[in-house]
C-alpha cells in the first residue's frame, strides 16, 4: 500500500508539472521542466561584464598596458572567454574544462553566435587545468567562482598554482576570486529573487549542505524555484574544500608568486557592497564576503 501511494503521488506531481510547463510555454514564464540550468546559472551567479572590467582595469594598472590574451580555467560554458574576445579585435581567449557536455552547451549557445572572425579568436578545450598543453603564454589566467576549491590538499592546490605560474606569459597575471567569512562554515540556505525580464522570473537558492571543520570538506548545491511552484533541485553540486584567504595567499607565495594582492569590495552609503574593489591588507570581519586575489611576479 505504501509503494502504491508513493507511485500515485509521483504521478500526480508529474501531471501538475506538465500542466505548469504548458502554461509557462504560453506566457514565456520559466518552469522547472522548461528552464535551462546553464542559462539560470549565468543569470543568477555570473556577471562576466563586471568581471572583465575588473581584470582589464587592474592588468593595466599593474603592467601599464592592455592585456590581450586570456585563459579561463574551469571555464564551464566559456561565458567569460566569449565576453573577453568581444571587447577588442586584438583579444584572444582559451577555455579549459573537463566536462564535455558543458563545453558543448557553450559552443552551441555562445560560440555559435559569434561572427566568423570572432570564432577564430576563442577556443574551448576539454582538458585538465593541470595540463594546459598549448594553452600557455597568456597575459591573464582566471580561476573564478571558487572552482579551484576542488583541489582538497595543500600539495594539490600548490601544484595547480605552480602550473599556472609556469604557464603565464611575460608580465602575466593570475586572477582568482574567494568566498570567506564565518557564514561559510555553517550549514545554511540563502535565496535570491531573479527577474530576467518579462515573465521570466525565478528564485536562486544557494544551499551549504554540510561543512566538516576537521577536514574542511564543504558540500554545496544550487537549486532553482519558479513561480508555478516547480523546483529544479541540485541543478549544480559542489564538493569542495573550504580554503581560507590566509591559506590561499600562503600557497600562492609558496608556488613562487612574488606578489599576492587581495582586492576588497567597498561599501555604499547603506553599508552594502558597491561592486568596487581595491587592494588592501585590512578586511572587515564580515560574516560573508567575496573578494578578488591577484598574483603576479
Amino acid at each position: 500500500m505504501s509503494s502504491m501511494t508513493k507511485e500515485h503521488k509521483s504521478g500526480r506531481k508529474a501531471n501538475v508539472e506538465k500542466k505548469a510547463a504548458v502554461r509557462a510555454a504560453k506566457t514565456g514564464a520559466l518552469t522547472a521542466l522548461t528552464a535551462d540550468r546553464h542559462e539560470l546559472y549565468q543569470l543568477s551567479v555570473q556577471n562576466v561584464e563586471a568581471e572583465i572590467d575588473f581584470i582589464e582595469e587592474e592588468f593595466k594598472n599593474i603592467r601599464g598596458k592592455k592585456a590581450k590574451s586570456l585563459r579561463e580555467d574551469f571555464c564551464g560554458t566559456g561565458n567569460t572567454s566569449v565576453e573577453w574576445i568581444k571587447r577588442r579585435k586584438t583579444n584572444t581567449a582559451v577555455g579549459l574544462d573537463i566536462d564535455q557536455p558543458t563545453l558543448d552547451w557553450g559552443a552551441e549557445h555562445h560560440i555559435a553566435k559569434l561572427t566568423d572572425e570572432q570564432k577564430t579568436r576563442v577556443t574551448l578545450h576539454n582538458r585538465n587545468v593541470l595540463k594546459p598543453g598549448d594553452a600557455t603564454g597568456t597575459d591573464c589566467v582566471l580561476a573564478m567562482n571558487f572552482s579551484y576549491w576542488l583541489f582538497k590538499t595543500r600539495d594539490q592546490l600548490r601544484d595547480y598554482f605552480k602550473s599556472v605560474r609556469d604557464s603565464l606569459g611575460d608580465d602575466g597575471i593570475f586572477f582568482l576570486d574567494h568566498y570567506g567569512g564565518s557564514e561559510t562554515m555553517t550549514e545554511t540556505e540563502e535565496t535570491k529573487s531573479i527577474d530576467a525580464g518579462g515573465s521570466r522570473s525565478f528564485t536562486y537558492v544557494w544551499q551549504q549542505e554540510s561543512y566538516n571543520p576537521i577536514t574542511g570538506d564543504f558540500v554545496c548545491h544550487i537549486h532553482f524555484k519558479f513561480p508555478d511552484k516547480t523546483r529544479m533541485n541540485k541543478a549544480f553540486t559542489y564538493e569542495w574544500r573550504l580554503w581560507t584567504m590566509v591559506e590561499i595567499r600562503e600557497l600562492l607565495s609558496e608556488a613562487g608568486f612574488a606578489k599576492v594582492d587581495v582586492y576588497w569590495e567597498g561599501e555604499d552609503e547603506d553599508g552594502e557592497g558597491n561592486g568596487e574593489y581595491e587592494a588592501t591588507l585590512e578586511g572587515e570581519a564580515d560574516p560573508a564576503f567575496i573578494s578578488y586575489i591577484v598574483a603576479y611576479d
